[in-house]
């Protein structure tokens, strides 16, 4: 998992600065992506080089993969209709929304299923 953190968390991050540079607005907001994928790095980066905590690393990661999963999906799929019928009032912002919820969901999702892995393992030594 520390290594699909790294991953996940570098994915995150190009998105930030591509959807900055290809915006016209340059708009700081444009890097909320990058903060989520910071943190998500910065924990497999940790974990990798603490294998004792992993655990709890691992957990921070989940837990910011949650939340970038709820604000990105919350924030973005009510504006889906509008995005594919071209009426979006910023487009790219809200496909940036819905791209980093899916990334985060996906993420997280291989957590869950590396915590059920662990435990399945545990219980069976």
């Amino acid at each position: 998992m520390p290594t699909l953190a790294i991953v996940f968390g570098i994915l995150l991050d190009a998105m930030a600065f591509g959807a900055y540079a290809a915006s016209e607005a340059k708009s700081p907001t444009s890097f909320i992506p990058a903060v989520f994928g910071t943190i998500i790095f910065l924990c497999g980066l940790a974990s990798a080089f603490a294998p004792n905590l992993r655990k709890h690393f691992m957990h921070v990661a989940a837990g910011t993969a949650l939340v970038g999963t709820l604000g990105g999906l919350g924030m973005g799929l009510p504006k889906l209709g509008a995005l594919l019928e071209g009426t979006a009032a910023r487009p790219l912002a809200t496909g940036m929304q819905i791209a980093m919820g899916a990334i985060c969901l996906v993420f997280l999702a291989l957590c869950v299923k590396s915590f059920i892995d662990a435990r399945r393992a545990k219980k069976e030594s």
